[in-house]
């Protein structure tokens, strides 16, 4: 039952897949590793059933309280930005959301901390880890904007909730050489920054509009 669930039929199909990662390229994604494990990756097990059959259109979908799963182009995005200087060993997460992120990190980084402030949330996510047989993730239910500190620093950071500025947890959190990536803003106009640590500070670039759920703090039972 599981090949099946994960290979998909129909809309959820690995010809849908190939169709979606030729977007990707259309769109200016060039990390071939990355194409191959989004492409590879069941994107429709991570929404509710009524809702699969959306899973590999460019579009976020919802995945309950008020949460959205990021369209394939953001994922792909943030997570070629992330590793662009090359592979990485410790990648912090902040908001698993449905999982679908961590999972496609897990199979491109060493280990992933990833942190969830709602618990339903990250119990589902947890499953489908589990599902995937992916055991390179550590979950945590916490605030965070507050990130991991005990499990830090970290060569990679990516933010899947936008702060209205950077949380200097997370900053401080990032060890020296790593990169941030992390939409910034306020709900109507957002930019996705990539911030890397130098010895002497930060740098931070510009790299285009995005729309992310804010990120809020708190946990939710």
């Amino acid at each position: 039952m599981n090949g099946v669930k994960l290979r998909g039929i129909g809309m959820t199909s690995q010809r849908t897949r190939t169709r979606m990662v030729q977007r990707l390229l259309e769109q200016g994604i060039s990390n071939q590793r990355v194409l191959d494990i989004v492409g590879s990756t069941p994107r429709h097990i991570f929404l509710d059933e009524a809702l699969a059959h959306r899973a590999y259109e460019d579009s976020a979908l919802p995945i309950g309280h008020n949460q959205t799963l990021s369209q394939p182009y953001i994922v792909a995005r943030m997570t070629e930005l992330l590793l662009a200087e090359g592979p990485l060993s410790r990648v912090l997460e902040v908001g698993t959301g449905s999982g679908y992120q961590t999972v496609v990190l897990a199979q491109l980084v060493k280990q992933v901390f990833s942190v969830e402030r709602i618990r339903p949330l990250q119990e589902k996510a947890r499953s489908r880890l589990s599902l995937l047989e992916l055991y390179n993730v550590q979950l945590k239910h916490a605030d965070g904007g507050f990130g991991w500190a005990d499990k830090g620093p970290f060569d990679g950071i990516l933010s899947a909730a936008a702060p209205r500025q950077v949380p200097e947890e997370l900053m401080a959190q990032l060890a020296v050489g790593g990169r941030m990536v992390i939409p910034v803003g306020c709900e109507d106009v957002q930019s996705l920054m990539l911030i890397t640590r130098h010895e002497d500070g930060y740098e931070q670039q510009v790299v285009e509009k995005v729309r992310f759920v804010p990120l809020v703090n708190g946990v939710l039972r």
